[in-house]
């Protein structure tokens, strides 16, 4: 194919990739790193579009138009990944000051000491080193939970070490001293260099867009399994963990206690501070919750003021001294509203194992009566039924 027809083709393509990427980041502002995206792919119509018209510009400003737009290409595409990745910004100073570099350095080896070669080798120093960065950030999650970023970051990384290498191409090109030019294989470098920069160009593009799907899919299931106001999970998704969890201690005959919680009187904190205060007395036993629990501790919102948690590899004894723990704490730990005074809360829990229970719904049943068998001797304390 024509080298400038590849060129074309390049800029067609990622004036349609920037235009589908900037609609869907409008739609979707929330979605991290996608706007950057956008960025990037406008820098890169932009780099496409100056080797399109580079015969009708003066030689510098094409070169640094070219070398430029790649380079901020590569920046805000490692800057996108960082961003859906949650990682922090960069102060962007460093980068400012080497792009800048680069480009002098390219004027310079175009108007003062002409040497494409050293310019062609310039162009992957910045580039490519960025997209190999990209691809370490994605590749983060584990290839079962999340593919897509692997694929992405395949193909970021690829580009990448391309632009490295790209170089020795064209000194495979060069003939030795003394020997003919092969004018074919001068020809034929800089097809293979559009190629796999229009390849690049698609393959990362949908990427980005697969990335974005991936994000919104994983907030609507977020959103389908954990509870809006404490942020644990709902009722459906923990028992469907819970399920999970029995038939892994089945297997393995390991004991899994369950806790199921109540808060006392919780109908009076309704009543006497109000709806928005009962909100805050929610969170805040979740929060004290969460400093008695483990990693591999689950805990769900069974509704209301009732929560249920399992604990995984523990018997009877641990599970009853994680309750008294948490009771401790939350009796002791009052929740401090943004007005008026602390509301002093106590919680009634009931510990139940799950040996010889095959359902969620039965383990969770046999805990409850232990919680409610801890209101009726006083509240504000621990039973826990074994048999």
């Amino acid at each position: 194919m024509h080298s400038p027809t590849l060129v074309i083709v390049s800029a067609l393509l990622a004036a349609l990739i920037t235009t589908v990427l900037y609609a869907v980041w409008y739609f979707n502002k929330n979605i991290p790193g996608l706007g950057l995206w956008t960025l990037s792919f406008l820098g890169g119509s932009v780099a496409c579009t100056s080797l399109v018209a580079r015969n009708y510009l003066p030689e510098v400003l094409s070169v640094a138009l070219a070398q430029g737009c790649m380079a901020v290409v590569a920046y805000t595409c490692l800057l996108g990944g960082r961003a859906y990745m949650g990682r922090p910004p960069w102060r962007h100073g460093y980068a400012a000051a080497i792009i800048l570099a680069l480009l002098l350095v390219s004027a310079y080896f175009t108007a003062v000491e002409p040497r494409p070669g050293v310019r062609f080798v310039l162009a992957g120093v910045f580039v490519g080193p960025c997209f190999l960065l990209t691809a370490h950030t994605l590749a983060r999650g584990g290839f079962r939970q999340a593919p897509v970023r692997y694929l992405v970051a395949g193909a970021m990384g690829a580009h990448g070490l391309f632009a490295l290498l790209r170089p020795f191409l064209f000194k495979l090109a060069v003939p030795a001293e003394g020997q003919a030019p092969d004018n074919h294989l001068l020809e034929l470098v800089p097809q293979i260099v559009m190629l796999e920069g229009t390849l690049a160009l698609v393959l990362i593009g949908f990427g980005a867009l697969m990335l974005a799907h991936e994000y919104t899919t994983r907030e609507l299931r977020h959103l389908a399994e954990v509870d809006a106001l404490t942020g644990v999970f709902n009722r459906r998704a923990f028992l469907t963990l819970l399920d999970k969890a029995i038939s892994g201690a089945q297997r393995t005959q390991t004991p899994l206690p369950v806790l199921v919680i109540d808060l006392d009187h919780f109908k009076k904190v309704n009543d006497t501070w109000g709806h928005r205060s009962g909100d805050d007395v929610l969170r805040h036993f979740v929060l004290l919750a969460s400093r008695c629990l483990r990693k591999e501790d689950v805990m769900g919102r069974l509704g209301g003021e009732e929560f249920a948690i399992f604990v995984p590899h523990a018997d009877a004894a641990g599970a009853a001294a994680v309750a008294e723990r948490l009771r401790a704490l939350v009796e002791t730990q009052p929740v401090e509203p943004a007005a008026g005074r602390d509301i002093r809360i106590t919680v009634s829990i009931g510990v139940a194992l799950c040996a010889g229970i095959h359902s969620s719904e039965a383990v969770l049943q046999r805990a409850d009566e232990a919680m409610y068998l801890a209101k009726q001797r006083g509240r504000n304390r621990v039973e826990v039924l074994l048999a």
